[in-house]
């Protein structure tokens, strides 16, 4: 793993979310984009040679929406940059993480994408990055 890519917050209000993180941050978010797969709407954020990433869920029963429910809106995920993400995969597999998704998917922001379930990672959800 190279670095953090992105932190994920979840938020109930994507347009407020968005002018707090930008009078927050000082900068405008420079992508808006639906996924469909995931049930969400993502805004992203540049932080120096990181990103924040919110989070909106598009329908009830999207990820995104019941974790916001049963735990409010906040930190979701880390999400951790990688050279070869099929590798990864692999690696965290045979090292006995429990994937949500052995094969990488498309993401938001051009990226391949695999989450880590959060009851082997300490009770954080992780995902891996690479460029698509």
């Amino acid at each position: 793993m190279r670095k953090i890519e992105h932190l994920g917050i979840a938020v109930k209000n994507l347009d407020e979310a968005e002018q707090l993180y930008t009078k927050l941050l000082g900068v405008e978010p420079y992508k808006r984009e639906e996924v469909e797969s995931e049930g969400v709407i993502t805004s992203f954020f540049a932080c120096g040679p990181n990103k924040i990433e919110l989070l909106y869920g598009t329908h009830p029963d999207s990820p995104v929406a019941k974790f916001i429910e049963k735990r409010g809106e906040g930190i979701h995920h880390v999400a951790f940059s990688v050279d070869d993400i099929e590798a990864e995969i692999a690696r965290l597999k045979s090292e006995g993480f429990v994937l949500i998704h052995e094969i990488a998917k498309a993401g938001a922001d051009n990226k391949k994408i695999a989450f880590l379930h959060p009851k082997g990672t300490g009770g954080v959800l992780v995902e891996l990055c690479a460029d698509a």
